[in-house]
């Protein structure tokens, strides 16, 4: 059974009221992202969190970002209450507010500097017997075109999307990003150790067509004990024993 909370160094998150729980993938989006930003637009003023559950990846760049603003939308009644909990009880609370909304129901005003997403995974997978947690794994509420129309309509000219997915999938997700005039700038490939394939890919999207910058990266070293130095560089401002 998941912990009802994970502290991390500088904030705690709760999760008892949330179908998806926080996963190792999810922080290095939120550290991989933060780190991306930090480098390109240390002053990114608007965020906005697609999905946010616990809050999770707004309260990452929140910590990183102090001159940003973060929206997070979530569609269910819970995870809403509880992400708005665990924003009100961080250090960043005056940042960050919560609309418990669908994604599809926000007005398009292009008004988002930034977007980050962990979107639902597994399209065509068999799902389980608990609704919220398909509805947070699957895509039943917003699919891969939906969510391009979503960002599309949000994000200012400029603007750029951070996007969590499965490995397999990721290239035809690229690739209706493209259709959709989006365009891959950065991409970032985990495995759980070095002895594992691919499992997820980060990918940083704009509309700038440019040549990609590739990496990848192990969370857990061949022994699948002890993690990796790129593991520890990323995550430890955030992870409380690193």
């Amino acid at each position: 059974m998941a912990n009802h909370y994970f502290r991390f160094k500088q904030f705690t998150v709760y999760q008892d009221a949330c179908a998806m729980k926080i996963c190792t993938d999810a922080c290095l989006q939120g550290a991989g992202t933060a780190a991306y930003l930090l480098g390109r637009k240390p002053d990114v003023a608007r965020i906005l969190d697609i999905g946010t559950g616990t809050g999770l990846l707004s309260l990452m760049l929140a910590q990183q970002l102090p001159a940003a603003a973060i929206t997070g939308i979530e569609l269910d009644t819970a995870a809403a209450g509880q992400a708005r909990s665990n924003f009100a009880a961080s250090p960043w609370k005056e940042r960050l507010q919560v609309i418990e909304t669908d994604a599809r129901e926000l007005v398009a005003n292009g008004q988002y500097d930034f977007i980050i997403t962990n979107p639902p995974f597994y399209e065509s997978d068999l799902k389980s017997g608990n609704h919220l947690r398909n509805q947070a794994m699957h895509a039943t509420t917003l699919d891969y075109s939906d969510l391009l129309k979503v960002i599309d309509g949000q994000l200012t000219e400029g603007g750029a999307f951070s996007v969590l997915l499965p490995y397999r999938p990721f290239g035809e997700f690229t690739t209706m990003a493209n259709a959709a005039g989006f365009y891959l700038q950065e991409v970032l490939h985990v495995k759980q150790s070095e002895r594992h394939d691919y499992f997820r890919s980060i990918g940083l999207f704009s509309r700038e067509q440019v040549e990609p910058k590739i990496t990848s990266m192990a969370i857990r070293e061949a022994d699948q004990q002890t993690y990796t130095p790129a593991f520890v560089s990323l995550l430890q401002a955030y992870y409380l024993y690193l």
